[in-house]
């Protein structure tokens, strides 16, 4: 083993610079520096190249982090974005964006005998980077072209990672979205100090420039047919994600002045990339999020940089019990957000018409539901006010309807798209689904897994049919 390696025992973990939070909260730029390449070497010298690797395991994307980190700890950089772009379409983003302290960072042996973990995602971020900086990333250039073609319905990221793959084994592919950008979520859901849209729009044109056509402004269902879209195309992925934001179950929940998060955040991103958006901010407000996962903390990190006059962040469970990012947490407790858990909405009071105050009972632990996860439970005679002139609702979000998209296609009791889990099939012939409209609401990490997974057996359809036409021709 090269003697480059297993240095966490002389070298702290070392995260790159954050930015002060008196700073970063005026402004909408990334808060994490970069690794210089130095540092990144040294930091990834810090790998104890485990004989199981508990980080990979851990990843959904099953990328083989010992592999680069030994690469990038030798000064052998290009071969180690090499070995990371293998399993990963867009590790630049994912090392941006994935809660790398809930997956790889957080199954890292060292930090598990308490030596710290190594920054696995800061030095994935600084391979591509330096890759697109140097010139490493190239179009795709197939080694054979099929005349066969996919029509893709949705450009987040499982539909731009399915398309990639399937472009690059040769097949033709049209990725249509409903939005005037390609991206998703990625491009309007994420804020831009997590994920500077650049970095997104610089991926969605190279898979233009590699040959994949995209339809955008283009509502299937509504601007072309479900049907159309199969005559056109020998296979189809629907890949659309879910929107459908879970509501609130108390009085007042509809006053003017709640919204849901995704808009609000949709709006943000919109006003960052230029767009003329008419819909009011946080500034001057006292604005009151309700949930606890990641979606809730980019809205109270938002709401702090439109210049809210306070955000409050409530939560109906502990700490522990969050299930967003740790990271993501502390960034927003340091940006002076408030946090308040163990704290349930019990009504949603409005003056005139405008949300004016939430009225929340203080809750306690109880034991735990059928989801494993510990139930909760007012305590009787706690509520108490907190002043709002804005409640954004992060409550998780639900498939939209797949009505008038495609009637016949099979759904589960929770609304998402029934498929073979290891095609990605649904019940109509050469149509496929992947991403959160098949699993639900989750990361993206796993929507980039799922549509490489569902691009691999579409490639096999596809080959089958080629296979078939032949015969019949023979014949």
């Amino acid at each position: 083993m090269s003697q480059k390696m297993l240095q966490f025992v002389n070298t702290e973990r070392d995260m790159p610079q954050k930015r002060l939070s008196t700073e970063r909260k005026e402004d909408f730029l990334e808060i994490y520096g970069d690794y210089i390449d130095r540092k990144a070497k040294e930091q990834a010298s810090r790998c104890s190249q485990c004989g199981v690797p508990f980080c990979q395991n851990h990843c959904p994307l099953e990328n083989n982090i010992p592999d680069w980190l030994k690469l990038t700890a030798e000064g052998r950089i290009e071969e180690a974005y090499a070995a990371s772009a293998a399993t990963n379409n867009m590790p630049e983003i994912c090392g941006r964006i994935c809660p790398q302290d809930r997956l790889c960072e957080g199954s890292c042996v060292i930090e598990q005998s308490g030596h710290g973990t190594v920054t696995i995602g800061s030095i994935e971020r600084y391979l591509s980077d330096t890759a697109w900086k140097e010139g490493w990333v190239k179009p795709i250039i197939p080694q054979k072209e099929y005349a066969l073609s996919v029509g893709i319905i949705g450009a987040g990221p499982a539909g731009l990672a399915a398309a990639e793959e399937l472009r690059n084994k040769g097949w033709q592919v049209t990725v249509y979205d409903r939005h005037d950008r390609a991206g998703g979520l990625l491009i309007y859901g994420i804020p831009n100090f997590k994920l500077d849209k650049k970095i997104v729009q610089r991926r969605t044109k190279r898979l233009e420039d590699s040959g994949i056509n995209f339809v955008l402004n283009c509502d299937v269902g509504a601007d072309i047919t479900f049907d159309k879209l199969r005559e056109k195309h020998q296979a189809v992925l629907i890949a659309t994600g879910v929107y459908k934001a879970r509501d609130l179950q108390c009085p007042g929940a509809n006053a003017e002045g709640v919204t849901p998060a995704l808009p609000f955040l949709i709006n943000s991103n919109k006003r960052g990339l230029g767009d003329k958006i008419k819909s009011e901010t946080a500034e001057g407000k006292n604005v009151v999020v309700i949930g606890g996962g990641d979606t809730a903390m980019d809205c109270v990190r938002t709401a702090v940089r439109q210049g809210a006059k306070s955000v409050t962040c409530l939560y109906r469970r502990d700490q522990t019990n969050m299930p967003g990012s740790r990271r993501e947490t502390a960034n927003a407790k340091e940006e002076g957000v408030d946090f308040r858990y163990l704290a349930n909405p019990k009504a949603i009071y409005d003056s005139k018409g405008k949300v004016s105050s939430v009225l929340a009972n203080n809750m306690r632990i109880g034991q735990k539901d059928q989801s494993g996860r510990n139930s909760v439970e007012a305590i009787k005679d706690s509520s108490f006010d907190v002043p709002a002139d804005l409640v954004i609702k992060a409550l998780g979000f639900n498939p939209e309807s797949m009505k008038g998209l495609v009637d016949e296609i099979a759904v589960t009791r929770w609304g998402t798209l029934k498929v073979n889990p290891v095609t990605f099939e649904t019940n109509l012939p050469n149509v496929f689904a992947a991403g959160d409209i098949t699993r639900g609401a989750s990361l993206v990490v796993w929507a980039i897994r799922e549509g490489r997974d569902a691009a691999e057996h579409i490639h096999k359809n596809l080959k089958s049919q080629m296979i078939n036409d032949e015969k019949i021709a023979a014949e």
